[in-house]
């Protein structure tokens, strides 16, 4: 056992997890500084976005909590999830491990001298400056925020810049942006559910050397409704996987594209359960291909 495995054993067992040492997660390499990300991440969308008396975030502090301890890092919000951002920073600033933590979020706005106010704020609230990644949400006048963005990387109050969106009928305007312009990141959906992104853009990002964060890995629960009747299969244990959620995670993680999935979750179990899928062995292509089966048949 090295080091890290003998520490999260030890916060394993202080979190109600069973005393036994953990494998380190996997990582994967961000390729325009070589940093080294876990690929299971935390997303805050609608999860977050909750009230300010102790008894709304109780069980969210756990969540933070393990994830940290599980070897979780990065947290992607946004300033369009409500709360999330407030609730977040609170959290981490509450639990101290800001420091240990990747944050990403995002600016939302048509006007320059806004958005610039926006991220302001963003930062405040996630205790973040500088933030570690700010992406231009949606794509939403991107030009303009990009020149932005570069300017404050250049200053040094954001470490990478990116760009977001949740929809496959984008994916060709972001991979004509990616193409042409300098980002370090850009997050998409893509899983098992909705694997449009394989045609082009993961191609593309992989030849550009831009990281990858991968959001509706559940394609918002869709895929457990199609799963729901069907028993786990049994060769999901040649993948080191006991549930439906690590092994649509594992489809995700295991496209060498993906440098991290997000998952959003204010369960305990569910976190648990998701950071499963960042250990252990991956799925190969023969695997990956029938993970889509299990969805269509």
């Amino acid at each position: 056992m090295n080091r890290r495995d003998a520490l999260y054993a030890v916060a394993a067992g202080l979190t109600g997890v069973p005393a036994f040492a953990l494998p380190s997660m996997l990582t994967r390499r961000v390729p325009s500084s070589g940093e080294m990300l876990p690929v299971i991440g935390l997303g805050t969308w609608q999860t977050f976005d909750v009230g300010h008396k102790p008894s709304d975030r109780a069980e969210l502090e756990l969540v933070l909590k393990e994830f940290v301890a599980l070897g979780g890092r990065v947290l992607d919000s946004s300033p369009m999830y409500g709360s999330a951002e407030q609730v977040a920073g609170d959290l981490m600033a509450q639990l101290g491990v800001r420091k240990k933590m990747f944050v990403a979020t995002k600016v939302w706005s048509s006007d320059k001298a806004a958005g610039m106010r926006q991220m302001e704020e963003s930062m405040a609230r996630l205790r973040a400056r500088p933030i570690d990644l700010m992406q231009v949400h949606n794509m939403q006048d991107v030009e303009m925020h990009l020149e932005t963005l570069r300017e404050w990387k250049r200053r040094g109050l954001v470490r990478y810049i990116g760009v977001t969106h949740y929809t496959a009928s984008e994916h060709e305007t972001m991979a004509r942006l990616i193409a042409s312009e300098a980002v370090d990141f850009i997050q998409i959906n893509y899983s098992a559910g909705e694997r449009q992104a394989e045609q082009h853009l993961l191609p593309l990002a992989r030849e550009r050397g831009v990281a990858v964060l991968a959001n509706r890995p559940f394609v918002g629960g869709d895929v457990f409704r199609r799963v729901r009747s069907k028993p786990l299969p049994a060769w999901a244990g040649e993948i080191d996987c006991t549930s439906w959620a690590q092994l649509l995670l594992k489809f995700v993680v295991s496209h060498p594209a993906v440098t991290c999935a997000i998952p959003a979750t204010s369960k305990l179990e569910h976190l648990r359960d998701n950071m499963q899928a960042g250990v252990g062995r991956m799925p190969d292509e023969k695997q990956r291909v029938r993970i889509v089966r299990l969805l269509t048949s």
